[in-house]
């Protein structure tokens, strides 16, 4: 059986595909060669040690991300897929991320580092202090002619121009920046002169921030007497002194605008306080001077009040005289009416009388006692009931009789009807 005849295309095609199943995502380092930057924003170039190269497209999406200018010479990683560009059949690399030669290693001692302090309990939340509210001198580790430090005065200056800074210079980059934090350090503590302490720096590379993630300065960083800022970097980039420090700020000048927070909201509660105090002085000037009117309008002259009193006083005088003559002239008038008052009442109460005696001659005459006196007398039976038929009665029922005076008993013999 003849042997399959591939296309070159279908060969690249497999190809290809192995490749790619073969080889994963995966870190090459070399060093850059004939960089070339398309117009579509693609990056072409060659990663070369000293015995090959390979070539590598990475693409605009990708490109944009790398925080420095790529050249020819530099020294890089790169984290690739193994592929073949199948128009030419070129094998290459796609490369989807990059770093600087060496980071790889940089961040597995930053890891190692963090893991072995953290265990020591340098990071512990417990450990940390808490910021001082009104903060009276802050001292600055820092290098004088570092961007950082203009940018952490600058918002002092315009946050809490009363705060007093002081600078405790130190290189912040480089083999021997380790050294000089740590007697920069050193030298605040010994001086023991501030409220608060700031380490910063401005942003930058791992490798340009490796001073701040040396064991010797987080150790001494820890021992400070005074709560402690770490501003070092961008907002992405983390070090071991951001672990190690009370708090970590994102920048130089949050660091400055964390120390500066007391103070600042001071100021504007001190304005809400002031504008408040206005106002109530205001008020209180307002109901104080309404008060001073009602009182304006009360006040009265002792002239105008003794003229007052001297004319409701002839008022008075004059109503009590015509009082007077009305009750002289009534006089006759009342005596005539007391006599035919007393006349009506005599009259009235004989009347009152004999119709008493009236009523009181027929009550009498219709009293039972009256009638009983007549001769009659009132039977009750053996129930006590008045007996008023004879039918009522059998024979030798036992009778009561009532007289006028005094009572009898008595037994039936019989009944007629």
């Amino acid at each position: 059986m003849a042997a399959e005849t591939l296309s070159v295309s279908e060969l690249n095609r497999q190809a290809r595909q192995w490749l790619e199943r073969q080889f994963p995502l995966c870190w090459v380092s070399g060093e850059i060669s004939n960089l070339v930057r398309a117009a579509s924003g693609h990056v072409y170039f060659s990663l070369k040690d000293s015995q090959a190269q390979v070539r590598c497209a990475m693409f605009r999406s990708r490109a944009q991300l790398v925080p420095w200018k790529l050249e020819n010479g530099q020294q890089i990683e790169v984290q690739a897929l193994v592929t073949l560009y199948e128009a030419r059949g070129e094998f290459q690399l796609n490369v989807e991320a990059m770093r600087r030669a060496g980071v790889g290693q940089l961040y597995e001692q930053f890891v190692r580092l963090r893991e072995k302090l953290a265990a020591e309990g340098l990071f512990a939340a417990e450990k940390k202090r808490e910021m001082p509210r009104y903060p009276r001198r802050v001292g600055i580790v820092t290098s004088p002619q570092a961007a950082a430090l203009r940018d952490v005065i600058a918002a002092f200056a315009r946050r809490t121009p009363h705060v007093e800074l002081i600078v405790y210079p130190t290189l912040v980059q480089g083999a021997d920046a380790p050294a000089a934090i740590v007697a920069a350090l050193e030298a605040a503590y010994a001086r023991n002169e501030c409220d608060l302490l700031l380490v910063v720096r401005g942003g930058g590379s791992l490798e340009d921030l490796w001073a701040f993630n040396d064991e010797a300065v987080a150790r001494t960083l820890a021992v400070s007497p005074a709560p402690t800022i770490a501003g070092v970097g961008h907002e992405t980039d983390t070090t071991i002194v951001d672990y190690v420090a009370d708090r970590r700020a994102a920048t130089p000048t949050a660091a400055a605008e964390l120390a500066s927070a007391g103070w600042f909201a001071a100021a504007g509660e001190l304005g809400e306080l002031e504008d408040a105090l206005l106002r109530a002085i205001e008020r209180q000037l307002a109901q104080r001077m309404q008060a001073v009117d009602r009182l304006a309008l009360r006040l009265i002259h002792p002239a105008q009040r003794i003229a007052a009193t001297r004319q409701r006083l002839e008022l008075l005088t004059r109503r009590l005289g015509t009082a007077l003559q009305s009750r002289l002239r009534l006089q006759p008038r009342l005596d005539q009416l007391r006599y035919r008052l007393s006349q009506s009442m005599t009259t009235r109460l004989s009347r009152q009388r004999d119709r008493l005696a009236r009523h009181a001659g027929a009550l009498a005459a219709l009293s039972p006692h009256a009638t009983l006196e007549r001769g009659y007398s009132i039977v009750r039976g053996p129930d006590g009931a008045i007996v008023r038929d004879a039918a009522k009665l059998a024979p030798a029922d036992t009778l009561d009789l009532q007289f006028a005076r005094g009572r009898a008993g008595a037994t039936v013999d019989k009944v007629d009807l």
